[in-house]
Formats: C-alpha cells, structure tokens, sequence
C-alpha cells in the first residue's frame, strides 16, 4: 500500500480528499499545520472558526481523521509563518505593493513543509483538497499543473510556484469533481464536516482589515504608523490627502474622499515619496506588465515569445497575451486588451489548453508601460 501525507485543514475539501484517498487504498497519515496564534473567541484579534488553522479547524480535522480511522497529527509552524508569511506580507504593502499570502503560503509553507513531514512519517506521496489537477508529460517529461474540472473552484493560479519536484509527489483528488459533488460524498459518508461552511483564504487578518493589522505590526516593532502624504493626479495635481499608501492597492475606488467630477481610482502608489496617484476610469486599464521572479510548470524556461492566456488575480478571467523572456529574468507581458487594475504584487499566471505554463509577480511600476 502506497502511504500518503494528507494536510488535513478541518474543512469539507480535506476531508473529502483524505475520504476518497482512503477508500483507493492507500495507507494515510494526516497532518494540519498551526500556523497562527488565534486569539479566543470573541476576543480582539478573533479571526472567527472559520479561518485557516484555527483551533476550531484543528478539532475538525482530528474529528474526521477518527472517523475514517486515519493516524492524525498537529505540527506547529507558527515561527516559520511569521518569518515567511507575514513580515513579508507587511513589508510588501509598506513598499506600495498588493500581495498574495496565500500564494506564498502554499509553496513555502503548506507543500514544502508537509514534503518534510511526509518523509518523516514514511510517505511517498503528499496530497490536499485543492481544486487543481497534476499530470506527468511523456512528451517532455515535465508534471503539469491543470486547472480543475470545475473552473468555478479552480485553484490553479495559487499554486503556480510549486516546482517539479513538488508537483511530482502531490496528488490532487479533487480535480476532477466540483463543489457539489465533494458535498454530496461528504454527506454520503456521514463526515462531521459534510455542511461546513467555505473557510475564508487568510488566516492572520482580523475581519480584513489589512490596514489596521500592518499599523499594529509596526507598532509591536517599536516603528510608527505611516505617514500622511498627498493624493495626487496623474499630471502630479494635489487633490487630498492619505494616510499611508498601505491604506490603497491600485483600482481602489472606495474612501479616497476627493470630490470629483467623476469617480477616481488608484493608478498607483509611490511609497518612496509618499504619493498615491488617482485618476478617471479609463486611465485605469494597461495592455503591458513586467512580471519578475517567473517560476515555470509547463516547459523548462521560456526561450521566445509565446502565445498564452494570462490570469492577473484569481478571479479575473485569463486574457489572450504574449509572454516575451526579458533581459533581467523576467518577462514581458503584452496584453491584446487593456486589462483593468493591473495590480504590482499580485501574481500573473499562463495558461495554455488548461494547463499552467509558469508565472510570476508583477513589478510595481507598470502604469504607462
């Protein structure tokens, strides 16, 4: 019997993942990872019993793992997420960027350290309840991430930075059922979990409030708020004032408190002058944008340009592009379309026939490109 390491979150996917791992045949060991210090119920800070790891979550995934009979076990990576997770999402969004935590938690934190605990426990394989789907190439050789049967759930844009060796040892169960049938076969299996609601993506923000959270980091580092700066509009017009560009992410509409004679935007921020940019609508949409650090799935490197579909954050419908490899390791991206709201720090992922070519991060200074 193949062992396999399953990551157990407490919610219906996992469950269901570990359910149909199980009835294959394969010989589990379960793990959920605490990742986060989760205040009390009803307490300050409180990130509700829904969110990623919470103590409720854990309860959860132990239940489940007893009710499918499936040795279960609890690793504390609480160290390892603050230095990999947070203080870089801190420092993104003090530096004018949006970014992506939960990218990031997958491929440093969720596979890479479940890899290490599946060799511990003597596992061959890991695998998890995300909606995606992985297959070995014989043409090249390569395993391919693919997006999941049901494009409504679909996950594989959060895990473009997984590497061959990763991909290579993770089965997703998942990836070809949608969301009501992974209901249906929890409730058929009578799992604890069957009617869980949907967990919110992360973990360590209180009711979302990004702002607040980033002002008390610095705080708890001895560092003030941010400072007040001007708001400005592209021909560098004072119209108001901010309190710190890591209030804004670019294509914000809400709390600028300018009048206008017309709706205005965030273009983009200059964290080093202190600046946010705003402008009407149609200065908001840009056909070009350097994405840098690209990891790439589907082939070894990018040698020319190429014809993808490109995915700018993971609710946006992937537009036609072209990909071009650029001197400094990074590409270019030439839209056929204005995109809206290109977005530096968020992720951009290719796509060809479903599956995942690569991507990367894109730059912050874009507008204008």
């Amino acid at each position: 019997m193949e062992r396999v390491a399953i990551a157990m979150s407490g919610g219906v996917d996992s469950s269901v993942a570990a359910l149909l791992l199980k009835k294959s045949g394969r010989d589990l060991v379960g793990f959920s990872m605490k990742l986060w210090e989760h205040a009390p119920a009803g307490r300050p800070g409180d990130t509700g019993p829904d969110r990623c790891c919470s103590p409720d979550n854990l309860r959860d995934a132990g239940a489940v793992a007893a009710h499918l009979g499936v040795p279960f076990h609890v690793a504390d990576f609480r160290e390892e997420f603050e230095r990999e997770i947070v203080r870089p999402f801190v420092a993104d969004y003090l530096a004018g960027l949006t970014p992506s935590p939960c990218i990031r938690c997958n491929s440093r934190m969720k596979f890479a350290r479940l890899l290490g605990l599946a060799e511990q426990a003597g596992a061959a394989r890991v695998a998890t309840g995300h909606y995606a789907r992985v297959r070995r190439d014989p043409r090249c050789g390569r395993f391919v991430l693919y997006e999941a049967a049901d494009r409504n759930k679909d996950q594989s844009y959060f895990l473009f930075e997984l590497t061959q060796a990763q991909l290579s040892r993770t089965l997703f169960p998942l990836g070809a059922l949608d969301k009501e049938e992974v209901r249906r076969i929890a409730r058929a299996h009578d799992l604890p979990v069957a009617e869980k609601p949907e967990s919110q993506e992360i973990c360590f923000i209180p009711d979302g409030d990004y702002a607040s959270f980033v002002e008390r980091r610095r705080a708890a580092d001895g560092a003030g708020a941010p400072g007040a700066g001007p708001v400005v509009d592209a021909a560098g017009n004072v119209l108001g004032e901010h309190q710190g560009v890591h209030r804004y992410t670019v294509g914000q509409r809400r709390g600028l408190g300018i009048a206008h004679r017309e709706p205005l935007y965030v273009l983009e921020l200059r964290p080093e002058d202190n600046t946010v940019v705003v402008g009407e609508r149609a200065r908001l949409g840009s056909r070009r944008c350097r994405v840098i650090r690209p990891n790439w799935i589907a082939i070894p490197a990018l040698e020319g340009p190429l014809a993808v579909r490109a995915r700018i954050r993971s609710r946006h419908e992937a537009a036609p592009a072209l990909i071009t490899p650029h001197g400094d390791g990074g590409v270019e991206v030439v839209f056929d379309s204005p995109q809206p709201a290109i977005t530096p720090g968020q992720a951009c992922v290719f796509y060809r026939d479903g599956a995942v070519v690569g991507g990367g991060w894109i730059r912050r200074s874009t507008r204008g490109d």
